[in-house]
């Protein structure tokens, strides 16, 4: 059996449930070690036990993604160990409140805000040396098709992963002649407990799980994975290029 990610650094951010948990399981299979980021402990040893079933090893790294000088130390810390990082799965996620624009009050806006596009701004600030310094530097950040269609009543959501969206396709372009690649990944409806929390009468077996969609993110962290600046929408199975309203 091989192992396209033998000797690989990969940090998963919202690592210890739903799709954060599955990928870098998913991750870990294919050979790499992880540096598994979340706020739960008790998610993180599970995530743990299972990466160790299947033979892996990951580092356990307990962390609320708001506190923006642990990312740097995270980061730091990272230099001193590996002097690299090869992977960065920017899963971490909150959905917000779902009600109507005028009724959100302005904390829980900026609190969205402060997980969904501040904290990824951070991991860019803080990892881009260290993704640099690997010789296929992958990243792909975990959006919505909610950014695009201006869901209603998940406005901060929305526009959270819209101004997601934005922050790393500049950053694509500002990297595009280096050998790091930064894409975005759309899983659509998926079993999570953030799907169940936003759409409690929906049959949860009628969706996929994380399981199903961490196998399609797990190519775009390979080495062998060239394109940048793209966006894969996992329910039509289809890598878009971003286009200019006509």
């Amino acid at each position: 059996m091989t192992n396209p990610l033998a000797n690989r650094i990969a940090l998963v951010t919202g690592a210890s449930r739903g799709i954060g948990f599955a990928t870098a399981r998913a991750l870990a299979k294919a050979g790499a070690h992880i540096v598994a980021v979340a706020r739960t402990q008790g998610g993180l040893e599970e995530l743990d036990d299972e990466i160790r079933k299947d033979g892996g090893s990951a580092t356990l790294v307990p962390l609320n993604l708001t506190d923006s000088d642990g990312i740097a130390r995270l980061g730091a810390g990272l230099h001193e160990r590996y002097g690299k990082l090869d992977i960065l799965v920017g899963n971490a996620g909150v959905l917000g409140p779902s009600s109507p624009v005028g009724h959100i009050e302005l904390k829980a806006f900026t609190d969205v805000m402060a997980v969904n596009v501040s904290a990824n701004f951070q991991l860019i600030r803080c990892m881009e040396p260290l993704l640099k310094q690997s010789d296929a530097g992958r990243a792909v950040f975990i959006t919505s098709g909610a950014a695009n269609k201006a869901t209603a009543y998940v406005s901060p959501y929305a526009a959270s992963k819209a101004a997601l969206e934005t922050l790393a396709r500049a950053w694509a372009q500002e990297t595009a002649n280096t050998p790091l690649r930064v894409n975005l990944f759309n899983p659509g409806p998926v079993r999570t407990r953030m799907r169940a929390t936003l759409m409690p009468g929906e049959d949860p077996a009628t969706l996929d799980t994380a399981e199903q969609v961490a196998e399609f993110i797990v190519p775009m962290c390979a080495p062998d994975w060239t394109e940048t600046g793209k966006f894969y929408d996992y329910k039509t199975r289809t890598l878009m290029s971003f286009r200019p309203p006509a």
